[in-house]
C-alpha cells in the first residue's frame, strides 16, 4: 500500500513527474512497468484488477492510468467504458493507456474508438512507453492530486 516513488527528472517531459495508475494482474508486468516509470523520472501505483482499479480511481487522482486488457474480473475495456461514463456525469477526464498482449492490426484504433487515450502492446519497451507519454504530455504534464487517506492502491516492489 504504498506509493513507488522516483529519481530526480532530467528531461523536459520528467520535468513534471506522471502520477501513474498501472493495473494489470500479472507481477512481472507490475514489475517492468514500475521499473520503467521510475527510470523515467515517474510515481506510480499498482492494482491487481479491474474492480481495484476503479476503487483506486474513486480515491486518488492520477495523471495516467496503463490500464491491461484482460485481467480477471472486470476487465480493462469495462474498467475504461466506467471510467468515460463516470465523466459523462461529471468527474475530472482520466487519460487511459491502454496495454495488451493482442498487438493485431487495428487494436490502436479499436482501443482508441473505445475511449482510450492511447496503446502500447506487450511486452512493454522504454521506448514505447517514453514516445506514448511525450505524445499524451509533451512536457505539460499535469500535477496529480495525492490523497493522503486510505489507500486501496498497493505496491508489490
Amino acid at each position: 500500500m504504498t506509493p513507488v516513488n522516483s529519481p530526480p527528472a532530467t528531461s523536459a517531459l520528467h520535468a513534471r513527474r506522471l502520477h501513474v495508475l498501472v493495473a494489470d494482474d500479472m507481477l512481472g508486468n507490475q514489475k517492468t512497468a514500475m521499473m520503467m516509470l521510475k527510470h523515467l523520472g515517474h510515481t506510480g501505483m499498482l492494482v491487481g484488477d479491474g474492480d481495484q482499479a476503479l476503487r483506486c480511481l474513486a480515491q486518488h487522482r492520477f495523471d495516467v492510468v496503463l490500464l491491461d486488457d484482460h485481467m480477471p474480473g472486470m476487465d480493462g475495456r469495462q474498467v475504461l467504458q466506467a471510467l468515460r461514463q463516470s465523466e459523462r456525469a461529471g468527474k475530472p477526464a482520466t487519460t487511459v493507456i491502454m496495454v495488451t498482449a493482442n498487438d493485431l492490426p487495428g487494436d490502436r484504433e479499436q482501443y482508441l474508438a473505445l475511449g482510450a487515450n492511447g496503446y502500447l502492446a506487450k511486452p512493454l519497451k522504454l521506448d514505447f512507453l517514453r514516445t506514448e507519454l511525450a505524445q499524451l504530455f509533451g512536457s505539460k504534464a499535469p500535477a496529480a492530486t495525492r490523497d493522503a487517506g486510505r489507500n486501496p492502491c498497493f505496491s508489490s516492489l
